[in-house]
């Protein structure tokens, strides 16, 4: 019995994204036997993009390999748009390299579906992506799914999604036969007719093997197994030649239309047995690459989940901590010590941030996901925090490290608009950059002018070695630091990118110096 899904909302739009015609009809067949009745389709990922920008989809089926943008591409400009970033995308593929595969997840794709794929399938994965979580009678786990992906045995095969075998045969004496070797370890279909055989194979349950008889009247074997391979839906189901025709002749034109295998009439059911269960092993590996995608999903799924916790129940605390410290350092019946402590208890905790902003938002920012909720950010009294830090930490190099502004030294009422973690750990990384490429005893300076957008100005004597300023904000890139990673100038920009600014470098020669800019959004009091 076939499973029961529920039946897309009529008026859900899909998209149908592949580069195959025959493809795109096909699933487009599929949908409308589930009940959709709006249907769109794209031949590759820039007609796709077209449509998404122009006309409302509800979800998107896209192929993985296509001319001029492929599915992976498609995937990513889709999560890099605002209105787009939470649209549900299932990628269909019949890749099996787990780096690949991987890509696709980190992308954000909302499901992974194997071709060639039933009605039946294809049903239960739209289920799951337009089926909220709080709703799903069984949660998707990766512990199940690696249970399902178990490779079966010949004896076990019923116990999981039994493989289905089509019997072909105009005489009912062989498919009694037929159906009677294989009906305890598979579901059995007949078809006394090719006409009839190649209606259940193009159907929206195909069978996962045929046995095919060639002497049939009407439309014979070879003609059966020729329009199979001509349509998207059966060219992959294995087909074995049974007949009492033994000629080389029929041999070969049967392996030209893709046969796997040839019995002969009258059959030995033990040995023919054994054959259909090696031929259907490739049922089994579909079957358990399917699962191996859904496994894979279902833990990145889980690690974001874990992931995205932390760093709220990590966040949340610290921000209350900074907040309460910054409000006890205007206590003015505080003396210095007290107030230096309650400066270096802030340091440590946006310290903190830093480190959970570049092990969890970068990440997000790098595959497209980032969210920005921009606010008003204090850039003068964060600048002076750092510096105050870095003043610290590099106090054996004697330098000078100072905010040069136009404004007042606490920053005044200037104001970025972004978000206050990730512009604390874009300054922070930038500070430090420089005080570690500048000499011994000279002097970094911070500037910062109230234009529109904001200009932040870093300036360190050194000059940016010429081998290394084409690719400075290139990630891994670093040069004569000890234990340096090369990841501060690229997150720099990532961060600065992600909050609708920019970054940029400037290298004199004759002074031997280095700037770095950085533009933000300025607030102005109309957002907030």
């Amino acid at each position: 019995m076939r499973e029961r899904h529920n039946m897309p909302d009529k008026h859900i739009v899909f998209l149908v994204v592949d580069d195959y015609e025959p493809m795109r009809k096909v699933i487009s067949v599929q949908l409308r036997a589930m009940g959709a009745a709006n249907i769109l389709t794209a031949c590759n990922g820039v007609e796709a993009m077209r449509i998404l920008q122009t006309r409302r989809v509800d979800i998107v089926l896209s192929d993985l390999n296509m001319p001029l943008m492929n599915g992976l591409e498609l995937l990513r400009r889709v999560r890099a748009d605002v209105k787009l970033a939470h649209l549900p995308f299932i990628m269909v593929t019949a890749e099996s390299e787990r780096e690949q595969v991987q890509e696709i997840i980190a992308s954000g794709v909302s499901d992974l579906l194997v071709k060639p794929h039933t009605g039946d399938t294809l049903a239960r994965h739209i289920d799951r992506v337009l089926t909220p979580h709080s709703e799903r009678t069984l949660p998707d786990s990766a512990l199940k799914m690696q249970q399902q992906a178990a490779p079966a045995s010949p004896h076990s095969l019923h116990k999981a999604e039994r493989p289905t075998i089509l019997v072909v045969d105009d005489a009912a004496d062989n498919l009694l036969l037929l159906s009677h070797i294989f009906k305890q370890q598979y579901r059995v279909r007949i078809a006394n007719s090719g006409e009839k055989a190649l209606a259940i194979c193009l159907s929206e349950a195909p069978p996962d093997l045929v046995l095919l008889d060639i002497m049939m009247p009407g439309m014979d074997g070879f003609e059966v197994a020729g329009r199979m391979r001509e349509h998207p839906a059966a060219a992959a189901i294995p087909v074995i030649f049974v007949t009492s025709m033994t000629g080389e002749n029929e041999r070969h034109r049967g392996l030209v239309l893709g046969a796997v295998d040839f019995v002969t009439k009258p059959v030995d059911p033990e040995t023919l047995c054994l054959r259909v269960h090696n031929f259907l092993r490739h049922f089994e590996l579909r079957r358990e690459l399917q699962a191996s995608y859904d496994g894979m999903l279902e833990t990145a799924r889980l690690r974001e989940n874990i992931e995205h916790i932390t760093r709220h129940d990590m966040k949340g605390p610290l921000a209350g901590v900074i907040g309460m410290v910054q409000a006890l350092g205007y206590d003015s019946s505080l003396n210095s010590e007290q107030i230096g402590q309650l400066r270096m208890a802030e340091d440590t905790a946006f310290e903190m941030l830093d480190m959970i902003n570049l092990s969890s938002d970068l990440f997000q920012i790098e595959t497209g996901r980032y969210q920005l909720d921009a606010k008003p950010v204090r850039l003068g009294h964060m600048l002076q925090r750092i510096i105050a830090i870095s003043r610290v930490t590099f106090i054996d190099k004697q330098l000078v490290v100072e905010l040069d502004a136009d404004v007042p030294a606490d920053g005044g009422d200037l104001k970025a608009l972004g978000d206050a973690t990730l512009c604390y750990s874009l300054f922070h990384n930038l500070i430090k950059n420089a005080c570690e490429a500048a000499p011994e005893s000279s002097h970094v300076s911070i500037s910062m002018t109230d234009e529109l957008p904001l200009h932040i100005m870093i300036r360190n004597q050194g000059a940016v070695p010429a081998g290394i300023r084409e690719r400075f904000f290139d990630k891994y890139v670093t040069l004569g630091k000890q234990g340096g990673t090369g990841l501060g100038t690229y997150s720099a920009r990532a961060l600065a990118l992600a909050q609708h600014g920019n970054i940029r470098m400037e290298v004199s020669d004759p002074d031997n110096q280095t700037t770095i800019t950085v533009t933000l959004p300025r607030y102005t009091g109309a957002a907030a």
